[in-house]
């Protein structure tokens, strides 16, 4: 997976959590703060590159959604998998 597919993923899921009512402040938070994340990681002028704490960061957001919102859990899914295969 390219970082253009990892960015449309971040989009498509924000575009999900727009749609959704039932989702707390603190849990937009910390997707917020993992799309801000994911974006350092790919600007190419950037010198973070810790992707581990990315994915560590995307798997505590996938956590919350387990059980309520399994769509949204389906693409933080698909952006942990996303991330660990470019920070290879």
């Amino acid at each position: 997976m390219n970082e253009k597919s990892l960015q449309e993923l971040l989009n498509e899921l924000q575009d999900v959590l727009e749609k959704t009512d039932q989702i707390d402040p603190e849990t937009r938070k910390l997707v917020k703060d993992l799309d801000e994340e994911v974006n350092r990681l790919l600007d190419p002028d950037s010198a973070e590159n810790d992707f581990e704490r990315a994915v560590d960061h995307a798997r505590s957001v996938e956590a919350r959604f387990a059980v309520n919102h399994p769509v949204a859990e389906r693409f933080l899914r698909e952006i942990i998998e996303a991330l660990s295969k470019v920070g290879i």
